[in-house]
C-alpha cells in the first residue's frame, strides 16, 4: 500500500500546524511564518521496536521489571555531577549553546572518554567531515579503537548504522541538519526536528542507548527548533560563557535523573576542556581590596554553594531619568532593591545612575543574593567599602526585614573553607545548626540594621 501524504503550514517561529495558509500565525503572532510541508504517513515508523525486533506491549505495572543499570562514570567530575552522578544508559540528553562555545569539543572528550573503558560510541556529524573530527581528537588526546565517525544527515542511513554497529553510546551533532527523507521540509525545520528526535527517542528507549544530542541556539540563547524538543528528552544542558574568555558553565535546566540549576564549571584550554574543582576561589581571586561596590554572596547552583563577588557602581545621573544596567542579574530583583533602599534605609537612589554585575560571567537569580545586592548599592553609594572577609546571605522583603533561606549551613561552611571570618545572614536562620569554629556568624532581622552593623565605622 502507497503511503499516504497530507499537506499542511507550520510556523517556524512556534510550530504551529495549520491546514490552510496564513500571512499571521494565530499563535505567536508573527508574519510570514508559515511554511508548506508534504509530511508522509510515518506511523509504522512510529512503532517502538528494539533492534532484535521486539515491540513494545502493555504490561501490569507489578510485572515490570526494572533495569538496575549503575551509571557511566566519565572522567569529568563536573559533568557527571551535571547528569545527576553520570551517564544513564538509554538516557537522551540535549547539548544546547552558543557557536564555537566547545558544545562538540566537551562530546568528543566523553566520547574517547566512554570508549576508553569499554563502551562503543558512534560520533554522527552533519556539520564536519570524519577527517575534521579526527584532527581535533587527536589535539585533545588519545584515540580508542571502539570510536567510530559517521559523517552522515538521513536518519535512514544513521538507524542502519546503528543497527549494524550496537553502540552503546551514540552523539548527534548536530539535530538541526538531521533530515527524515520521508519528509520534503527543509533540515532545521520544526517537522524535521520533531521526527528526527522522535526517531532517535525511540532507539535510545528500545535499546538502552545513550545518546547525545546538539541543538544550535537562537539569538535569543534559546534551543532553536519546537519547544517540544526539550520536551522530548530526559535532560537538557546549556553550555554557557563568553568565546572571549576561557571559562565555560554546564547548566542543567532539565533533568529527570537528577537535579536541576545544577553547574558544571570548565575552563578551555589548548588541549580541550578542563574542569574546575574550585570555582569559588577563581570567581573572588581577583577582587580589590578595600574597593567600595563590592560583596560577596554565597550563590546556590543546584546542590553546590558557590562564592560569587556581586559588584555595583552607584553615580549620579546626567540626565532626567535614572539609569540602571545588570550583567548577570535580574533587572526586575534590583530595581525592587533598589526601591526598598530608598523607601526603608533612607538612601536616595533615584537620581542616581546605577551599573550591577556578577563578577566572573555567572548569572545569578536566587532570594538568597538579595542580601549582597543591597550591601554592595550602599557601599558605592556611601563610598564606604565592606571588609574582605565579610559574606552576605538572605532575602529581602518589601518591608526591608531580612527573610530566611535554604541551605544555611552548607553556604557557611563554603564560606569558613575560603577564609572568611564573618557572615551576616538571616536571625531566623540562626536555630538548629552549629556554625564551624574560626567565623562569626551574626544574625540581622531588617535592612536599616545591616547597614548600621556593616557600616558603622
Amino acid at each position: 500500500m502507497a503511503k499516504k501524504s497530507k499537506t499542511q503550514f507550520v510556523c517556524q517561529n512556534c510550530g504551529y500546524v495549520s491546514p490552510k495558509f496564513l500571512g499571521r500565525c494565530p499563535n505567536c503572532g508573527k508574519w510570514n511564518t508559515m511554511v508548506e510541508e508534504i509530511e508522509q504517513d510515518t506511523s509504522d515508523r512510529r512503532v517502538r521496536t528494539s533492534l532484535t525486533g521486539e515491540r513494545a506491549k502493555p504490561t501490569k505495572i507489578d510485572e515490570v521489571v526494572p533495569k538496575k543499570e549503575p551509571r557511566v562514570q566519565t572522567k569529568l567530575t563536573e559533568l557527571n555531577r551535571v547528569l545527576g552522578g553520570g551517564v544513564v544508559p538509554g538516557s537522551m540528553v540535549l547539548i544546547g549553546g552558543d557557536p564555537g562555545i566547545g558544545k562538540s569539543t566537551l562530546l568528543l572528550q566523553v566520547s574517547q572518554q566512554l570508549a576508553a573503558i569499554g563502551g562503543k560510541v558512534l560520533y554522527v556529524s552533519g556539520e564536519e567531515s570524519a577527517e575534521q573530527i579526527k584532527l581535533r581528537a587527536e589535539r585533545l588526546g588519545n584515540i580508542d579503537t571502539e570510536f567510530y565517525l559517521y559523517a552522515e544527515t538521513d536518519m535512514n542511513e544513521i538507524s542502519h548504522a546503528i543497527e549494524q554497529l550496537k553502540p552503546d553510546y551514540v552523539i548527534i551533532d548536530s539535530i538541526q541538519t538531521m533530515t527524515q527523507p520521508d519528509i520534503t521540509s527543509a533540515a532545521g525545520s520544526v517537522s524535521q526536528v520533531r521526527e528526527t528526535t522522535a526517531e532517535l527517542l525511540k532507539i535510545a528507549k528500545t535499546n538502552g542507548i545513550a545518546i547525545f544530542i546538539v541543538g544550535h541556539v537562537t539569538k535569543e540563547g534559546s534551543i532553536a527548533g519546537p519547544r517540544m524538543l526539550e520536551h522530548m528528552v530526559d535532560t537538557v544542558l546549556y553550555f554557557e560563557g563568553e568565546k572571549h574568555h576561557s571559562f565555560r558553565i554546564l547548566r542543567a535546566v532539565k533533568n529527570r535523573f537528577g537535579s536541576t540549576n545544577e553547574i558544571g564549571i570548565f575552563e578551555m584550554r589548548e588541549h580541550g576542556l578542563e574542569e574546575v574543582s574550585n570555582p569559588s576561589q577563581i570567581f573572588l581571586e581577583e577582587r580589590l581590596d578595600g574597593a567600595t561596590g563590592s560583596a560577596i554572596v554565597v550563590a546556590m547552583e543546584g546542590t553546590r554553594p558557590i562564592l560569587v563577588e556581586i559588584q555595583a557602581l552607584v553615580t549620579p545621573t546626567m540626565f532626567g531619568n535614572a539609569k540602571r544596567t545588570t550583567t548577570g542579574l535580574d533587572f526586575n530583583r534590583v530595581s525592587l532593591i533598589m526601591a526598598v533602599l530608598e523607601k526603608r534605609a533612607g538612601l536616595l537612589l533615584q537620581n542616581q545612575d546605577a551599573y550591577l554585575k556578577a563578577a566572573g560571567g555567572v548569572k545569578l537569580n536566587e532570594p538568597a543574593i538579595d542580601l549582597a545586592i543591597a550591601v554592595s548599592i550602599a557601599s558605592s553609594y556611601k563610598e564606604k567599602g565592606t571588609q574582605p572577609t565579610e559574606c552576605f546571605i538572605g532575602e529581602i522583603g518589601l518591608t526591608g526585614e531580612i527573610r530566611r533561606v535554604s541551605h544555611i549551613e552548607q553556604r557557611v561552611k563554603e564560606v569558613q573553607k575560603l577564609g572568611f571570618t564573618k557572615v551576616y545572614l538571616p536571625k531566623n536562620n540562626l536555630g538548629g545548626w552549629k556554625a564551624p569554629t574560626g567565623i562569626e556568624v551574626i544574625g540581622v532581622a531588617t535592612l536599616g540594621e545591616t547597614l548600621k552593623k556593616v557600616f558603622q565605622s
